[in-house]
């Protein structure tokens, strides 16, 4: 008679690695994906429909860098709560609540009749956008296997610049057809997702087994290794016994800040600071600096942004191809120097810039700088154990959204004083801070089980 086989954390992680890659692992890249493609889209929405409010509320630079900043600081707070959260009530129901919320309050957006208005329904937004990206990253990784992680993560995340592209592309046309109030109704379009989302997913069995709900997690794995296997028509390869023992203790936050994750805490948040104030700075900043500083027609400042964005989406598909050859560390590394490089050159040419110079240079700065904004949602996950997984995600990203305001704000202050050379110089200094940061504290993950990095 066969002997029972007990169920453990290390042998639910163990039959997660012996999973062939599958169409079951394309649909939850797919569903959570087109989650991730809204999140992108109802994040920069503001930035496309700025040059509108502008000339409409009379707004100046002080409260365009508010406006954009204080979706970001709804997205701060939805990041640490959904992260904290995330570890206690699962991956999926986390995440259908944030994009319940970004959706809902994309329509009360749409519905905003002044300046005021907006700040508050933009903030209140934030909280589901800053919840949803964290939490899918950490169910991602969770469902990946070792062996080429990088290209199998980056490949579902890509859809974030496809997000950023397709609002760039858009806005071009909705913005002068429609109106900018249609930019946030089409955002609203993930509302659906969430009424099915539970249903579509399971639930990571990382995360119920290291809650110790092992014979849910054996329940939900038995059932993904039959609809992988098509019912046993196609054998699985044999359970993998390299997988190292697991600390078993319960989530906490003091755990980031325990010995062994202290310097990746804060090598991770230094570096998240970075990539975005300088990602979300041009991003969202570019269309009004065409349209205000230059003095471009609207729809060929928007197609100039457009450009940046697509370039971003361009070397993003080469860094999911690359990433598991190359490493995490070299990547980031080097593209926080390439990306300095271009943003130092403008900086030099400010008595001479030109619309075409912002647009060559900031779109290679944009290009190099944005691999970082997806290639951490990869590494940040890897770096911590399954039980704060989410929240070292949710918390890491936290500084993104900092660094989110304190960008677009600081442009505001800067633009007035010491013009776009100032505004250059600032992110470039922000790149190179952030590229020393990796060289020199950050570890390689590539090709490891996510226990074998954090036991």
């Amino acid at each position: 008679m066969a002997t029972a086989v007990a169920i453990t954390q290390e042998l639910i992680a163990a039959r997660i690695e012996r999973l062939p890659l599958s169409r079951w692992h394309l649909k939850l890249r797919v569903v959570m994906g087109v989650a991730t493609f809204f999140d992108a889209f109802d994040a920069l929405a503001i930035a496309y429909v700025l040059p509108v409010l502008i000339g409409l509320w009379k707004l100046h630079p002080g409260q365009i860098g508010f406006l954009i900043a204080t979706g970001f600081a709804g997205q701060l707070v939805g990041a640490l709560l959904f992260g904290w959260w995330a570890e206690r009530v699962g991956r999926v129901r986390s995440a259908t609540w944030s994009i319940a919320i970004f959706s809902v309050f994309s329509v009360v957006c749409a519905l905003s009749w002044s300046y005021d208005s907006m700040l508050w329904f933009r903030f209140l937004q934030g909280l589901g956008l800053g919840g949803e990206v964290p939490v899918a990253a950490a169910y991602i990784n969770e469902i990946a296997k070792a062996d080429r992680r990088g290209r199998f993560f980056l490949l579902y995340e890509v859809i974030f610049p496809v997000g950023l592209a397709a609002v760039a592309l858009v806005s071009t046309w909705v913005v002068p057809t429609f109106g900018w109030r249609w930019m946030f109704v089409i955002g609203a379009l993930p509302a659906f997702l969430a009424m099915v989302m539970r249903r579509l997913l399971p639930e990571s069995p990382r995360w119920l087994a290291s809650r110790g709900r092992l014979d849910e997690a054996d329940r939900v794995m038995r059932a993904i290794e039959d609809e992988v296997s098509e019912q046993g028509a196609r054998p699985l390869p044999p359970v993998p016994a390299n997988i190292p023992a697991i600390t078993k203790r319960g989530a906490s936050w003091r755990e980031l800040f325990s010995p062994l994750y202290l310097s990746r805490t804060l090598a991770v948040w230094v570096m998240w600071a970075c990539t975005y104030l300088v990602v979300y700075g041009l991003a969202g900043w570019l269309p009004t600096i065409y349209r205000t500083v230059f003095k471009l027609p609207l729809q060929q400042a928007l197609n100039y942004t457009l450009i940046a964005t697509l370039a971003g989406l361009v070397l993003t598909l080469c860094c999911a191809y690359l990433i598991d050859r190359t490493g995490r560390k070299p990547w980031f590394t080097v593209a926080f120097f390439i990306g300095a490089l271009p943003l130092f050159a403008l900086w030099l040419r400010a008595r001479d810039m030109s619309a075409v110079d912002v647009l060559v240079l900031a779109s290679i700065s944009y290009a190099a700088i944005n691999t970082l904004a997806l290639g951490l949602y990869l590494y940040t996950p890897e770096i911590y154990p399954t039980r704060v997984r989410a929240l070292g995600s949710g918390t890491a990203t936290a500084w993104l959204r900092l660094a989110s305001i304190v960008g677009p704000f600081m442009v505001g202050i800067i633009l007035p004083r010491a013009g776009l050379g100032g505004v250059f110089l600032m992110f470039g200094i922000a790149a190179v801070v952030g590229g020393l940061t990796c060289l020199l504290f950050a570890m390689e993950t590539k090709g490891k089980i996510l226990e074998e990095l954090s036991p």
